[in-house]
C-alpha cells in the first residue's frame, strides 16, 4: 500500500551498535521514535522501513513492516537519517473526515539534500538492498519541492550530540495541541505542590485520563521532595511514571510513560517508556524498557532496548586529557571531534557489576560482560565473559534469557523477532583490534 517508508541507506546500516538488531525507524532522536517524527512531520502513515536483509523479520510494538515486493506509485520514501525538526512542521490542513489532504509535493529538502520523496511509478523493493541508492536518485526532475527543518544524522554519536536541542525543541513541539503520531503528554498538569520548582520554563506532568469519570490512563506519581530545575529547559514526565523522593530532574529532560526514576540526578536526558532510572545521569538517551536499577554515572551514552546495567556500572564520558573522543565503527576507529561521549550499549547488552567502561565505549548487542575489569572500548555482539578473548554468546542460551527478560516486563518474544535476532546472531560483527 502507498504511504511512508523510512529508508535506511549505507551510512545508516553502519550505525553499530544498534544496526545489527534495529533499523534507525526505531530509534530515538530526542524524545521520540524517528517513525513517530516523520509521521507526525507529513502526516502520512507509516507503512514500512527500508533495511539491511538482517532485518527482515524485525518485530516490536507498533513497529512498521520491512517492505518487501514493490513500493506503490506516490509513495513518499525518507531518509531515517534526517531528523525533521517538530517545532517547526507545517501541518496539512485536516478533512472532514480527519484525514489529512494531500499536499501535492513530491520532493522534501533539507540543507540541499532531498530528505524524503515521492514515487512517481512502482519501485521494487530490493531496488534499495545494498542501501547505496540516494532519494535524489528517486526524485523526478521538476517536481514541486518544499523545505524541511532538522538535522542530519551522519554518525551514531550524532544521536548524543544533537539531544540537547533536538530535546528541547520536542518539548516546545509537546506544549502544542496533540496532532498525533509522536507520544506526547496529551494532557498534562503542574507538578504538585510538594515538589520543588526551580526556573522558568514549563514542567509537564501527564495527569488522570478520565473516562466517564473513571480513570483510564493513570497520570505520573511525583514523590514529595522532588526538584524541577527547569531553569536551561522544560521537563516532562510521561503517563504512569513515577519519581521518587530526592531525585533532581535538570531540563529540558523527557521521561516516557511506565517508566520509574529511583533518584539522584539526571539532566538533559530522554528516558524512554517502561524504564527504571537510579543514579546521576546527564545527556543520555535510553530507548524504552532498560534497566538501570542501581548506582552509576552514565554519562552522554545511548541505551538500547533491553540493556541491563549491574551495579555500579559506570561510564567515562571525559577524557584525562580533555581531548576528542574515539569512537570504534566498522569503517575502523574515528574521530568523533566530541570532548564528551560515553558508551553505546546495543539492544539485550548487559553489564555486571562493578563494570567500568571508558570513553567512548562500543557495546555490542547481546553482548553480556562481568567479573569487575574494565572492557575494551569496542566489545563484538553477543559476547560472553569477564575479559577478552571473549566466548560467543550461544544463540540458545541467549533467546532463553531475552525471552525471560521480556516477560518480566509484559513483553512476548514473538516468533519473528526470534527469527530476527537469530538473524542478527549469524551477521554479527568482529573487532580485530581494540583500544
Amino acid at each position: 500500500m502507498s504511504g511512508l517508508y523510512l529508508y535506511d541507506d549505507n551510512r545508516a546500516r553502519e550505525f553499530e551498535p544498534f544496526a545489527l538488531t534495529r533499523p534507525v525507524a526505531d530509534m530515538v532522536a530526542g524524545a521520540a521514535l524517528q517513525r513517530e517524527r516523520w509521521q507526525t512531520a507529513l502526516q502520512l502513515p507509516v507503512v514500512g522501513v527500508i533495511t539491511a536483509a538482517h532485518l527482515a523479520d524485525f518485530d516490536e510494538v507498533t513497529s512498521s513492516p520491512t517492505a518487501r515486493g514493490g513500493i506503490p506509485a506516490g509513495s513518499v520514501i525518507a531518509n531515517a537519517r534526517f531528523v525533521p525538526k517538530l517545532s517547526t512542521v507545517q501541518l496539512p490542513a485536516q478533512g472532514a473526515g480527519g484525514e489529512s489532504l494531500d499536499t501535492g509535493f513530491d520532493l522534501w529538502l533539507s540543507g540541499g539534500r532531498v530528505a524524503a520523496a515521492r514515487t512517481s511509478r512502482e519501485l521494487p523493493a530490493d531496488y534499495f538492498t545494498e542501501g547505496r541508492l540516494t532519494l535524489d536518485d528517486v526524485g523526478r526532475s521538476g517536481a514541486e519541492t518544499t523545505m524541511l527543518d532538522g538535522w542530519w544524522v551522519e554518525d551514531v554519536w550524532d544521536f548524543v550530540r544533537l539531544l540537547p536541542e533536538q530535546l528541547a525543541d520536542d518539548l516546545a513541539f509537546f506544549q502544542k495541541p496533540s496532532f498525533g503520531g509522536v507520544v506526547t503528554a496529551s494532557r498534562s498538569a503542574p507538578p504538585p505542590a510538594h515538589a520543588i520548582v526551580i526556573g522558568n520554563h514549563p514542567v509537564m506532568i501527564a495527569a488522570d485520563r478520565l473516562v466517564a469519570g473513571e480513570v483510564v490512563v493513570k497520570g505520573a506519581t511525583i514523590e514529595p521532595q522532588v526538584v524541577f530545575d527547569a531553569t536551561a529547559g522544560p521537563i516532562h514526565v510521561g503517563a504512569g511514571s513515577t519519581v521518587h523522593s530526592f531525585t533532581r530532574l535538570v531540563g529540558p529532560c523527557y521521561i516516557g510513560r511506565n517508566s520509574t526514576v529511583l533518584g539522584d540526578r539526571l539532566g538533559i536526558c530522554s528516558i524512554g517508556d517502561h524504564c527504571k532510572a537510579r543514579g546521576e545521569m546527564s545527556n543520555t538517551i535510553m530507548l524504552g524498557h532498560a534497566n538501570k536499577g542501581h548506582d552509576g554515572f552514565v554519562g552522554h551514552s545511548y541505551i538500547g532496548r533491553w540493556v541491563n546495567l549491574g551495579a555500579g556500572t559506570i561510564t567515562s564520558n571525559l577524557k584525562n586529557t580533555y581531548g576528542p573522543v574515539t569512537l570504534w565503527t566498522p569503517r575502523g576507529v574515528r574521530d568523533t571531534g566530541m570532548q564528551f561521549l560515553g558508551t553505546m550499549f546495543g539492544d539485550h547488552a548487559k553489564t555486571g557489576i562493578g563494570t567500568c567502561l571508558t570513553t567512548g565505549t562500543v557495546l555490542g548487542a547481546g553482548a553480556n560482560v562481568f567479573g569487575g575489569q574494565t572492557p575494551p572500548k569496542a566489545v563484538p555482539p553477543f559476547a560472553w565473559g569477564s575479559a577478552p578473548p571473549y566466548s560467543v554468546y550461544r544463540l540458545d542460551k541467549f533467546l532463553e534469557v531475552a525471552e525471560r527478560v521480556m516477560a518480566r516486563r509484559h513483553v512476548t518474544l514473538s516468533n519473528r523477532g526470534r527469527e530476527q535476532l537469530s538473524a542478527a546472531h549469524r551477521a554479527r560483527w568482529m573487532v580485530e583490534s581494540s583500544e
